[in-house]
């Protein structure tokens, strides 16, 4: 790590006491998306499902909501859910003769990234599903597995093996738009890399450590990924490495 920053020309000397802050930041990006995975792939599952489905009740509204979502910026979506939300719950408190409450912007931020890349998930879990040969699950039926044990013991570990190059890229996209948090108030590496700039004077070495953070996640991303690969393709000629 040292070797890298030195590399890219930042002084660790410049920290100035904002090394557990920088720490603390990357950990609260961590956990928004790990967080968010899961309600990303939750959705992703469920929209797969519904657009899957025979039911117009079920896959209308299912293409409406990936359609839109992968249509719009990220960032404006996080300013309209943030503050739309914000200013309903005012409004629903107001006429209720409630105290004012605000969102909280950890939580704020896990529902908006996961709804947001619940929509890429969707197609993603879609086109994985449509993947696996139908006559493996006719099969599986015959031998008299209901259609959560066909789910969990046939579709969903073939299902995997197509899903993950598209999962990992999901996956890093949703890592990095973790910055977007920092715009709702949310002290994640972003901002307390800004904050440190600005108190500092130095923002571009902040920074340089803030983009050297993302890299280093990003990397053992990869590893991981690279490691389930290597499990969902197991058994498959020319596919295992």
């Amino acid at each position: 790590m040292n070797s890298f920053l030195n590399l890219i020309g930042v002084d660790l000397s410049v920290l100035q006491g904002y090394g557990p802050l920088l720490l603390h930041g990357a950990w609260v990006t961590l956990k928004v998306a790990a967080l968010s995975l899961l309600v990303s792939m939750a959705l992703g599952l469920l929209g797969a499902a519904a657009k899957l489905s025979p039911l117009k009740l079920l896959n209308l509204p299912a293409t409406v909501y990936t359609t839109l979502i992968r249509g719009v910026p990220d960032l404006v979506l996080m300013l309209l859910i943030f503050y739309s939300l914000q200013g309903w719950l005012s409004s629903l408190t107001e006429a209720m003769g409630l105290p004012y409450l605000e969102i909280d912007p950890f939580a704020a931020g896990i529902v908006t990234l996961g709804f947001i890349y619940g929509a890429y998930f969707t197609e993603t879990f879609r086109g994985s599903i449509l993947s696996v040969p139908r006559g493996q699950q006719e099969a599986a039926a015959c031998f008299g597995l209901n259609r959560w044990q066909r789910f969990r013991f046939v579709v969903f570990p073939q299902m995997m093996r197509f899903a993950l190059p598209s999962l990992g890229n999901n996956w890093l996209v949703l890592l990095k738009a973790t910055a977007l948090v920092s715009i709702i108030g949310l002290s994640d590496l972003v901002k307390v890399a800004q904050e440190a700039g600005k108190s500092t004077f130095n923002m571009l070495d902040f920074l340089l450590l803030a983009a050297a953070l993302y890299l280093l996640i990003t990397s053992v991303s990869n590893y991981v990924l690279r490691m389930l690969e290597r499990r969902y393709n197991q058994g498959v000629r020319g596919m295992a490495r």
